[in-house]
């Protein structure tokens, strides 16, 4: 069937029809309920949602604040790292330069008075070459002062026998070995510093939790 425009009439949704098309029942229309609010309810209302944008943006802030401190956290630990590898080469390089003026200085007093540490070993040794009948010094670059200078330390040391000196030309300055009956001792700069860099590298090491010593890549 079908319905001309003008027979034609708005329907609500609960309307009904029967198979022919002809409407069968029809709902009444829906007409919205008008309420009043007291200024109580109002003010109630007002203050409820006050209460939860505030609450939301609490939580928002919240939020933000957990995330900031968590990027601050991380740029913390990413300068520590940063400051502690600073500190390490700080020291490294500072030690590296502190040996290098040492063994300059060193080197330069060795070369002034090469006999230096040999009379400071005899006088140590006072007690164990005191007596011995023979006393070899192997030695390179000392001249006659430097070997009176000597004898006077084995005399004072109590060195009763035979003082011989044996000229070693491949000897390092101020290098020396002490031979007796009883023992033997030497000394030698270039190991002593080669042990003092050695000592140092694993102190520097130990202290920053590393195995084993660090090395220089620049």
């Amino acid at each position: 069937m079908t319905l001309s425009p003008e027979k034609a009439r708005p329907f609500a949704f609960d309307t009904e029809f029967d198979a022919t098309g002809r409407v069968v029942a029809s709902g009444a229309p829906i007409r919205p309920v008008k309420r009043t609010y007291l200024a109580a309810e109002v003010d109630a209302l007002v203050a409820q949602a006050r209460a939860e944008a505030r609450a939301e943006a609490l939580a928002e802030a919240e939020s933000m604040r957990s995330m900031a401190l968590g990027e601050i956290g991380r740029a913390a630990c990413e300068a520590a790292a940063t400051l502690t590898a600073v500190a390490l080469a700080h020291r490294a390089d500072s030690a590296a330069l502190a040996m290098a003026a040492a063994r300059t200085m060193a080197g330069g007093a060795l070369e002034r008075c090469p006999e230096a540490p040999l009379s400071t070993a005899i006088e140590a040794l006072a007690q164990e070459i005191g007596g011995a009948p023979r006393l070899v010094i192997r030695t390179a670059g000392l001249d006659e002062d430097a070997r009176s200078q000597i004898e006077a330390a084995c005399d004072q040391a109590g060195v009763g026998g035979q003082v011989v000196f044996r000229d070693e030309p491949g000897m390092a300055t101020a290098a020396f070995i002490l031979e007796w009956p009883d023992g033997r001792a030497e000394f030698d700069p270039e190991a002593v510093a080669g042990r003092v860099n050695e000592a140092l590298a694993a102190a520097l090491a130990a202290e920053n939790g590393h195995g084993e010593p660090l090395k220089r890549t620049d």
